[in-house]
């Protein structure tokens, strides 16, 4: 515990500012996550992807054709957590921060480029690409690191509560799993409650993974 003081503080800094206007460009980060996955999803089962977008609002939409529905529905919450997962496991666990912040942003770059079509999608994704890779070039590995720590935690904890939001509070209002509920016939708040429980369970293991191992950054 001792040697993680520095991830422990993160956790505390998000949860104090979480309902902040801070936090709002990392959490419109973390749709774009979101929509991405479902892409992704798309393109692994023989589909492709038509159009993505995110807005001020932290909404998000992505279009896509042919593939396997399911899974690419399903993919939104689970993809972007896993995305948070690896980041902040890569960054906990690796010495290649700057190249995978660098990697990150080219392909945020890439997806605008072929996939944003609205003003302000196009205009925050290559923004944030931008500033990822600027951050990859000009600053040091341990803040780089702290950043990918940072967008892994904010992508991970974004999951639950984005899930309680979508098909627990609003379960009757379209959502993954409304349009799950939809495709099988199932309660849109089944499918919110196995998200939730599928989530809340790998954040622990996570957490869990990150204190039993050494941190390589020394600030």
């Amino acid at each position: 515990m001792k040697q993680h003081w520095q991830t422990l503080l993160i956790v505390a800094a998000i949860f104090l500012l979480w309902n902040t206007p801070l936090m709002i460009p990392l959490k419109i980060l973390i749709v774009f996550f979101h929509e991405l996955s479902h892409g992704l999803a798309a393109v692994l089962t023989g589909g492709s992807i038509e159009s993505i977008s995110i807005s001020p609002q932290q909404g998000g939409l992505t279009t896509t054709r042919g593939g396997w529905l399911f899974l690419i529905t399903s993919a939104g919450y689970l993809g972007s957590l896993l995305i948070g997962v690896l980041l902040f496991l890569a960054a906990l666990n690796t010495k290649a921060d700057k190249l995978i912040m660098g990697a990150l942003g080219a392909t945020m770059l890439l997806v605008a480029a072929l996939y944003m079509r609205e003003l302000f999608a196009l205009g925050f994704t290559i923004a944030a690409g931008a500033a990822m890779l600027a951050s990859a070039k000009y600053l040091p590995e341990s803040a780089n690191d702290a950043a990918l720590r940072v967008l892994g935690l904010v992508s991970m904890g974004y999951v639950p509560f984005d899930i309680i939001s979508d098909t627990i509070v609003r379960s009757g209002e379209r959502s993954d799993a409304y349009a799950l509920s939809t495709q099988t016939g199932l309660p849109t708040v089944l499918w919110g409650g196995l998200w939730l429980a599928a989530s809340v369970f790998v954040i622990w293991k996570v957490m869990k993974i990150s204190l039993n191992s050494k941190t390589h950054i020394s600030f």
